[in-house]
């Protein structure tokens, strides 16, 4: 049973000033309650509405050290760095801690000492880290950009689907689930794998009135990098980022861009750490009119008056698409999201959809490998995921992935070494365990489909991307470009539109 705790208006009063805010966005007290009283919960809310405040607070107040599974180091570092300044104790642990500083941590952990705790998923699959941690106590499990469970633990980070069993580890505390955008699919997918179905559920929508959306048709590269040309030079009232989905564009589009006389960066994870550190610094300090990044740039990153954001092709998913386009504008100030289309664009997206997810014969592989596994060596002491990689002769990633699955279903219970719990039920059930990734590829190329509709529609493009997410719009939203015909033509005056319109802005940064 989760201890409940009481959330006054003296803690918040308190919790205002130590963290600097002058008032709560929507959503973010309801959250607050719920994890206070000791229950699971959900948030979705859009991008710059503060998801971090709602764990930050509670970490004033509850007894024993919130954890914040987070996927990007920079992000960690960004928010140890705000939360220092604000003399509020937070730790992390992840891969660039070096033995001196990790030591450091494990004893301010074991000393009871920070507030907050932030970690990658993968630092939770050590069980040297969770038995540190169920010792020391949490009140509360986090887990930041929560999408990536759904989008990316099926894929290259099976981390993310071990966080129930981390969960488990830690003796159950409640759980805080947050993301800006998420599907009634994607939710109940993250409520899935965290196991937390009874979660309250915040979700505040998708809409932005500062946003406003545009597609560029193109009929070649050429036409495409002289219209990005063309963008960068008129958006001359802030900086903006040109989205990617290849290293080798991100590349040849920085080195043409610099060419022309524009002052860009670049970023991509096949960089040199320090390089992608520098473009990041350069980034917050404006030093750039725009970065060309792939989708490994972006997330988390706290940076309120980005105007612009351009999508060199199209993206895999609607949702990845509000995901980083929603990265503009997060001050409450007018901002463009520019889709550039062009329709042979859909190759390089099918191609990695291709390969994301294991195959059949993989996952019938690797059930049947550990089964013979066990009954070669001992069921009670179990196989360690090593033994069952060099058996299978998969890749680390690719097993972990399906040994996931079969824990879902209740067949494995993974730990230091995988046991087996039950069989099949029913030859359906077994189906049903190597028909999952079928049917999850075949979601991702119906989701790539519905994106190619958007860069088609004629519709209003909000109304499009809410009717999406299943939300409902009274009315168009006015300003996109589909609703101010011949808009994509020309300069959009977004400040004029935006006259009066001006939303109130918070001074917390959250």
């Amino acid at each position: 049973m989760n201890q409940a705790w009481t959330w006054t208006a003296a803690n918040e009063r308190k919790a205002k000033a130590r963290l600097g805010v002058t008032a709560y966005r929507p959503g973010q007290r309801e959250l607050i309650q719920a994890v206070m009283a000791g229950k699971d919960a959900l948030g979705i809310l859009p991008t710059g509405g503060g998801k971090s405040l709602c764990y930050q607070s509670p970490a004033l107040f509850l007894p024993h050290a919130i954890l914040v599974v987070s996927p990007l180091i920079s992000l960690m570092q960004d928010q140890q760095d705000k939360l220092t300044e604000r003399n509020i104790s937070a730790t992390k642990l992840n891969s660039t801690l070096t033995a001196h500083e990790e030591r450091k941590a494990v004893e301010d952990i074991r000393g009871g000492e920070p507030e907050l705790i932030y970690v990658t998923p993968e630092r939770l699959e050590n069980p040297d880290y969770l038995d540190l941690l169920k010792k020391t106590k949490v009140s509360l499990f986090v887990v930041d950009e929560a999408h990536c469970i759904s989008q990316w633990g099926h894929d290259f980070r099976p981390a993310y689907l071990a966080l129930r069993e981390a969960i488990r580890a830690l003796g159950r505390p409640p759980v805080l689930a947050l993301t800006a955008t998420a599907t009634p699919d994607v939710a109940a997918d993250i409520l899935k794998q965290l196991a937390i179905p009874k979660a309250e559920v915040v979700n505040l929508g998708i809409n932005r009135k500062n946003l406003f959306f545009e597609v560029i048709r193109t009929v070649n590269e050429t036409e495409k990098a002289e219209r990005l040309t063309r963008i960068l030079r008129d958006c001359t009232g802030g900086i903006g980022l040109v989205y990617v989905p290849t290293v080798r564009m991100a590349d040849e589009l920085w080195k043409r861009l610099r060419e022309e006389g524009i002052s860009a960066g670049r970023y991509h994870g096949k960089m040199k750490t320090a390089d992608r550190e520098l473009t990041q610094q350069a980034f917050m300090n404006n030093e750039y009119e725009a970065v060309v990044a792939t989708k490994a740039f972006g997330l988390g990153i706290d940076k309120r008056d980005l105007r612009f954001v351009v999508h060199y092709a199209i993206p895999d998913s609607v949702e990845t698409y509000v995901q980083e386009a929603g990265r503009a504008g997060r001050d409450g100030r007018p901002a463009r999201a520019i889709l550039l289309y062009r329709l042979e664009d859909r190759r390089v997206q099918s191609y990695f959809l291709g390969g994301k997810y294991p195959r059949r014969e993989e996952s019938l592989r690797v059930y049947r490998t550990l089964d013979r596994l066990l009954k070669e060596g001992s069921p009670a002491l179990g196989v360690p995921l090593q033994s069952l990689v060099q058996a299978s002769e998969l890749s680390e990633n690719r097993v972990k992935v399906i040994i996931a699955l079969l824990d879902a279903t209740g067949i494995v219970k993974r730990g230091r070494h995988l046991k087996k719990l039950r069989e099949f039920a029913a030859d359906e059930e077994f189906t049903r365990f190597l028909e999952e990734y079928e049917q999850r590829h075949a979601g991702d190329r119906e989701r790539l489909e519905v994106m190619m509709r958007y860069g088609q529609t004629t519709m209003c493009r909000m109304r499009y991307l809410a009717g999406y997410f299943h939300e409902e719009l009274k009315s168009d939203c006015g300003h996109c470009d589909n609703c101010r015909t011949g808009a994509t033509d020309r300069v959009i005056d977004t400040e004029a539109l935006m006259k009066d319109r001006q939303p109130a802005v918070g001074s917390s940064g959250y």
